[in-house]
């Protein structure tokens, strides 16, 4: 089973990228969607032990989160200290489910995959990106977003061009939605050929 790492910064469009892999019939693991279902779940005790004051209503309140954050960067360490070992034993039950099934591809979008080594637990990489002034103009479209927090964003991940020169496939979404999905199309289709050939893989266990 070979194990892709899709990434890519903010706005780039990795989270549509996944819903190709998806579509095209790849099992895919979304650690931001992950982490969205632990701040309804098992994380809220603790986030709320770490932070107090950032939980309402039996869950993560992202927005409090995020303004405690933005005044103590220093919190980072400890949220991730929380939230990256839940994540990690959600992706191992989803390698699990996936072995057992027979896949011979699945995708792990992994938003910080080179700044918390996760690049070492895939065998491929994939990196979404595009032109820097698309991706601002897609960023700072978002509400609440603003050039102070995009730019805080953008301190604590790995450049996009250093991204791109540690990447097996890069998937260039500045065009359109059907050439994204071309892109992806022929990502699989050379990864079903490894598989077929037997490649072998450098990722870790």
């Amino acid at each position: 089973m070979i194990r892709v790492g899709l990434t890519g910064s903010i706005g780039m469009g990795k989270s549509t990228s996944g819903e190709l892999f998806a579509e095209a019939g790849i099992p895919v693991n979304d650690a931001d969607a992950v982490v969205h279902d632990l701040y309804i779940g098992e994380a809220v005790a603790l986030v709320e032990a770490a932070f107090p004051g950032t939980t309402k209503d039996g869950a993560v309140d992202r927005q409090a989160l995020a303004s405690k954050l933005a005044n103590d960067p220093s919190g980072f360490k400890r949220l991730e200290a929380i939230v990256h070992p839940l994540v990690r034993q959600r992706e191992r039950k989803f390698l699990d489910r996936q072995r057992a099934a027979g896949a011979e591809i699945v995708v792990l979008d992994i938003p910080l995959l080179f700044e918390t080594g996760a690049d070492k637990r895939v065998d491929k990489i994939v990196v979404v990106s595009c032109d820097p002034q698309i991706q601002r103009q897609r960023v700072l479209a978002r509400p609440g977003m603003t050039e102070e927090k995009f730019n805080m964003i953008l301190s604590r991940q790995t450049p996009d061009a250093e991204k791109r020169a540690r990447a097996d496939y890069i998937i260039d979404t500045g065009q359109s939605i059907d050439a994204a999905r071309e892109q992806v199309k022929n990502i699989i289709a050379d990864l079903q050929q490894r598989s077929t050939v037997n490649e072998p893989t450098g990722g870790k266990a």
